[in-house]
């Protein structure tokens, strides 16, 4: 294993994006969390007011000699909407917003020439609405958020908005699919 990376993309709901990179091989560990915002040590109740800044995000940490950046975010981009400002689907506001946070210039090299790859090839059909910038101010969310989807997957929000995602992963990303 080579030296093990860490890169933050908030999708929309945490669970969902939790829940897709959960099975991507070479990905060692996913947290849930909140981050780029201004309040110190936020809570699920704070961020949700959408007060604070912060983004509803997941954590990952990764092993670049099994998986590259790259290939990272172009999951990313298959499983949600780059297109929605300050949203994904019914979930709305500035904390469900669309953003790669990078931990090294190369990963902030790698996205930025990803954006604007399929801003190019307009391959949303809208412009992506992304924010490519440095982590800032991460914090961890409540013990309750994670695996919420591992350890819920019948609820009603993980069957309707999470298990869709999953499965488009699965289907389109089978080679990266942890077995």
């Amino acid at each position: 294993m080579s030296d093990p990376q860490t890169i933050v993309l908030g999708g929309g709901c945490f669970w969902c994006t939790e829940a897709v990179y959960k099975e991507v091989q070479g990905i060692t560990d996913v947290e849930s969390g909140y981050s780029n915002g201004h309040a110190q040590r936020p809570s699920y109740e704070q961020v949700c007011t959408g007060t604070t800044g912060h983004n509803e995000v997941v954590k990952l940490t990764y092993d670049p000699a099994q998986i590259s950046t790259r290939q990272i975010l172009e999951i990313f981009f298959v499983v949600h909407d780059p297109t929605q400002l300050n949203r994904q689907g019914n979930d709305t506001g500035t904390q469900y917003r669309s953003g790669i946070y990078f931990t090294t210039p190369e990963q902030q090299q790698v996205a930025d020439d990803l954006v604007r790859e399929m801003g190019q090839d307009h391959l949303f059909g809208a412009p992506i609405v992304t924010e490519v910038l440095p982590l800032a101010n991460y914090w961890p969310a409540e013990d309750y958020h994670q695996d919420f989807f591992e350890r819920n997957p019948y609820q009603g929000y993980c069957m309707a908005v999470a298990a869709p995602k999953v499965a488009k992963f699965r289907k389109t990303f089978a080679a990266l699919q942890r077995r």
